[in-house]
């Protein structure tokens, strides 16, 4: 068995259920090290993938999170921030501030946060990779979805100006948008 210290090491927020799910069996299959940052377990992991329980919300779960990775691999290569809160959509008379914080909370700026950490994580490597995953309702003004467009429109602006902040260094940053699909079970 190779040694883990020996392959890429890949951070995927969100990587226990959903797309995040497949994402962290998929760069599993591919040989790289996945490290799972879920507030919970929604879906059995492959016993190489590593978990650590983690609220997007909390700067200290997310900091203390990332310190763990490093002491155990000492670095990492690539970060998927694909942590989310999607699953609702409701009206702007009917969502509450707190719900709309925590979408913004999680979407965002445990995203911004994921990205500060990993860039600290990363300042002595010729190789880092930042994807944040986004979705096409940032811009597709469907009714219900204010909380969740405003968070992942962010994410895209975030996106682009990092990409630009960082582009002398070996890290690249790019946003995935994929279509929800109600028919897919992911």
């Amino acid at each position: 068995m190779e040694n883990d210290k020996l392959k890429k090491i890949c951070i995927i927020t969100g990587g226990a259920g959903g797309i995040g799910y497949q994402l962290s069996e998929g760069f599993n299959k591919k040989g790289y090290k996945v490290v799972v940052l879920d507030i919970k377990k929604q879906k059995e992991l492959s016993k190489d993938i590593d978990f650590i329980k983690v609220d997007l919300r909390l700067e200290n779960e997310i900091k203390y999170a990332f310190s763990q990775v490093i002491e155990k691999y000492g670095t990492a290569h690539i970060l998927i921030n694909n942590g989310a809160i999607s699953n609702f959509n409701k009206s702007i008379e009917d969502i509450s501030i707190n719900e709309f914080d925590d979408v913004i909370n999680v979407n965002l700026r445990g995203s911004f946060i994921c990205c500060k950490e990993f860039i600290k994580a990363n300042k002595k490597q010729n190789y880092g990779r930042i994807i944040n995953i986004a979705s096409t309702r940032w811009n597709q003004n469907e009714a219900n979805w204010e909380a969740y467009g405003a968070s992942k429109g962010g994410l895209i602006s975030m996106t682009n100006t990092l990409a630009i902040s960082l582009s002398k260094t070996p890290i690249t940053v790019n946003a995935c948008l994929f279509l929800a699909n109600p028919e897919n079970d992911l």
